[in-house]
């Protein structure tokens, strides 16, 4: 039997109340609790949650170790299946193991270089579409302008299908999933329990469902050669043995979810910061116009835009869509002098690495200019990591990247939105990181903004 001191001690962390543990205090703002509980007890730190415990690691080192260098003793784990389970099946997030890794094979090939070129105009055509009806002086909310636009994205690219139509319906289904998912004092009722909030998560479930059926039936009706569903539909293992039924929708759901959810969050975010720092906007602008001009950019334009991708770097640092990854050890390991037992859920928070000041000079402030190779070739390996990492990287990263530039490339020259809700985002930590309150933005056309007192205004709101 290994003796106490070589299997590591307990990290130390807060003591939470009898039965529910910290739940209530993580519960009323995650983002605080974890700063606070990392800023108090270091890179790694235990709570009480009810029915176990939380493991939460801050140092890079750490994360890279789960998620890289030590990744097959990691799974999604119970926690993430009761989660996402009930949404996404056995898809691509939550399978594990040989499963996991034929589902990836099966998909990857939509996701590859050659392939992720070939969206770059079904984007750029889906977002000049979008913002056709703009007009100056509107006010729009950009959160759900960007959703709708990305699923429209999804659906073209990948489904090879209109699901414009079905934009207000996803949209609603995925604000009460993502409700369902933030830790709530309900959480400790047996499952079994029918609460308000699990009868309107039932019902949100199930309007996903039909989408993801229409979708299924119109390319198992008319498949094509290259759209994934055509291609899993007509996929076959080494027994010439098809995917079910289920295995196909799992997919499918998974991919429509998943697939815009991020970058919609992304470019809102962009959009947010950057009206409320002109001195960017201009710069940025100003790369556009010089390297795209008033055509449409193109997937060739994106290496002559270096700006631009510091922009959404920094953005994917301040505000990453997804906050956090958990993982569950299949068996003990150990950080540092601390053991993490077989079982227990593991925490990695981006949004807590991503503003840590060992890793960036004044975290808080939204810079692009710092993404400089010495600081690229300086940062920890994981002191960044929006998209996770390791075998579980996000399959989709390439996908995002073109798509959150191309959309900004597109309209950044056409239009300044200016910032007329809250200056300040309040988050709901939920799988992904949603603005609790819609994010309104007043549209001003370029050339209305070149007038002296149309830059006053505008320059006088983003400041």
């Amino acid at each position: 039997m290994t003796p106490p001191s070589e299997r590591g001690a307990d990290p130390p962390g807060p003591d939470g109340l009898p039965v529910v543990g910290s739940l209530p205090a993580y519960a009323s703002d995650p983002f605080a609790f974890e700063r606070d509980a990392v800023a108090e007890y270091g890179d790694v730190v235990r709570w009480r949650v009810p029915g176990g415990w939380m493991y939460h690691l801050a140092h890079p080192d750490h994360i890279e170790r789960v998620l890289v260098q030590n990744n097959e003793n990691y799974v999604k784990g119970e926690a993430f299946q009761e989660t996402l389970g009930p949404v996404t099946g056995n898809g691509i997030l939550n399978s594990e193991g040989e499963f996991w890794r034929r589902q990836r094979h099966l998909i990857q090939p939509a996701f590859g270089p050659d392939r992720i070129s070939t969206y770059a105009g079904m984007m750029t055509d889906a977002t000049e579409r979008r913002i056709e009806p703009w007009s100056h002086g509107d006010r729009r909310n950009v959160h759900a302008e960007m959703s709708a636009l990305t699923l429209e994205i999804v659906g073209r690219t990948l489904f090879g299908v209109d699901v414009s139509g079905t934009a207000s319906r996803v949209g609603d289904a995925l604000d009460v999933v993502m409700a369902a998912s933030e830790f709530s004092l309900t959480d400790v009722l047996p499952v079994w329990v029918p609460t308000p909030q699990r009868r309107r998560f039932e019902r949100a479930v199930e309007d996903l469902e039909s989408v993801v059926e229409r979708i299924v039936a119109e390319r198992r009706e008319n498949p094509t050669d290259d759209d994934v569903v055509s291609m899993l539909l007509a996929a076959r293992d080494e027994s010439g043995e098809g995917m079910t039924d289920e295995q196909i929708h799992d997919e499918v759901m998974t991919l429509l979810l998943a697939g815009h959810e991020t970058t919609a969050l992304a470019l809102t975010f962009t959009f947010f910061l950057l009206a409320q720092h002109p001195e960017v906007e201009r710069e940025l602008v100003a790369e556009l116009r010089e390297e795209v001009g008033d055509r449409t950019p193109t997937f060739a334009d994106l290496p002559d835009l270096p700006f631009l991708d510091r922009v959404v770097t920094e953005s994917m640092r301040l505000y990453p869509p997804v906050p956090g990854i958990i993982r569950e050890p299949v068996a003990d390991d150990r950080m540092g002098e601390y053991r993490i037992p077989a079982g227990v859920t593991v925490s990695m928070s981006q949004h807590v690495v991503h503003r840590d000041p060992r890793w960036y000079d004044d975290p808080m402030a939204f810079r692009p200019e710092r993404w400089t190779d010495d600081l690229r070739d300086s940062l920890p390996r994981l002191a960044y990591f929006p998209f996770s990492a390791g075998p579980r990287r996000c399959i989709g990263d390439r996908f995002a990247l073109l798509e959150a530039k191309l959309v900004l490339a597109t309209i950044l020259p056409r239009f300044h939105l200016e910032l007329v809700s809250s200056p300040s985002l309040d988050l709901r930590p939920s799988i992904t990181a949603r603005p609790r309150n819609p994010v309104e933005m007043r549209i001003h056309d370029r050339e209305e903004r070149s007038s002296p007192t149309a830059n006053a205004v505008g320059d006088s709101v983003a400041e």
